[in-house]
């Protein structure tokens, strides 16, 4: 009997698959725990579509990402703060800090998309990566300036 997989089914295969699984099976363990749906010509014809429909939407959500990257690309965001003697920061510059900047620049980021090996706690220039999946990366500088004092 064929069917179509509802979900991820251990030794048998992912969602979306046609399988061919036997009568059994197919009765007493997978329709009972909804993991899988006989396979009809009209479920088949409509799993397709889906199929077609939920391609297109990533392809363009991917190049939406690039586009968004290429644009930031060589962008280099400045946070003036309060630091100590030694070019310490009084806090610190984080993912969701970045992600705020961006977003006052009119380019949406995700914070957890941004990368940064640990948060900014000194004065100086840092290098983040903003990697949005399907290997699109790109890299900005964050510069942390001392704020100036008003006498």
């Amino acid at each position: 009997m064929k069917v179509i997989l509802k979900s991820d089914v251990k030794d048998l295969g992912k969602v979306g698959e046609l399988v061919n699984v036997s009568t059994g099976f197919a009765r007493n363990f997978l329709f009972p725990r909804k993991l899988a749906a006989e396979a009809t010509e009209k479920r088949v014809k409509e799993f397709e579509h889906w199929q077609r429909v939920a391609e297109s939407r990533q392809k363009k959500a991917v190049e939406e990402r690039r586009g968004l990257l290429d644009k930031i690309a060589g962008l280099q965001l400045v946070f003036s703060l309060n630091a100590g003697e030694e070019d310490k920061l009084f806090g610190s510059v984080t993912n969701k800090d970045i992600s705020d900047e961006l977003e006052k620049q009119g380019y949406s980021v995700d914070k957890r998309d941004i990368q940064l090996p640990e948060a900014i706690k000194v004065l100086g220039q840092h290098k983040a990566v903003i990697n949005m999946g399907n290997g699109l990366e790109q890299e900005i500088i964050i510069t942390v300036e001392r704020l100036s004092q008003k006498s």
